[in-house]
């Protein structure tokens, strides 16, 4: 079995890996945060065909900013702009990630290698 064909570790990070990159979680967060860091690694593997060729701790970073984008919006879901008023102030917000989708940056996608052109060519003349 070639590097190609082994089966890649999922998924790419753990719930310890994203407590020790933002905060610890609680029971619920942890059962969450475990579904969408295998979700997360399935979306890595279906949009950056060159996934392979990053390290391991790329694809643990990346895997676990996408889980922090969704789980920040958990609270929020659905709202894409919200305005409170009290007296004559107001404060008015809008939300980047108001569904809580997983998604990858173009950052992210570049540390992936998509997103990197090479040159080719393609020989259309018959065998000689």
């Amino acid at each position: 079995m070639t590097d190609d064909e082994k089966p890649p570790e999922l998924p790419f990070a753990t719930t310890e890996d994203l407590e020790a990159r933002w905060h610890p979680l609680t029971e619920s967060e942890t059962s969450k945060a475990r579904t969408l860091l295998a979700d997360a690694s399935d979306l890595i593997m279906t949009q950056c065909p060159r996934w392979r060729e990053a390290s391991d701790a790329t694809l643990k970073r990346i895997a676990c900013q996408m889980v922090k984008r969704a789980m920040l919006a958990l609270d929020r879901a659905g709202v894409s702009q919200s305005t409170q008023t009290a007296g004559s102030f107001s404060e008015s917000m809008s939300y980047s990630n108001p569904d809580g989708d997983l998604y990858l940056t173009s950052a992210e996608r570049k540390s992936l290698g998509k997103g990197v052109q090479t040159a080719f060519h393609i020989h259309m003349g018959g065998v000689a």
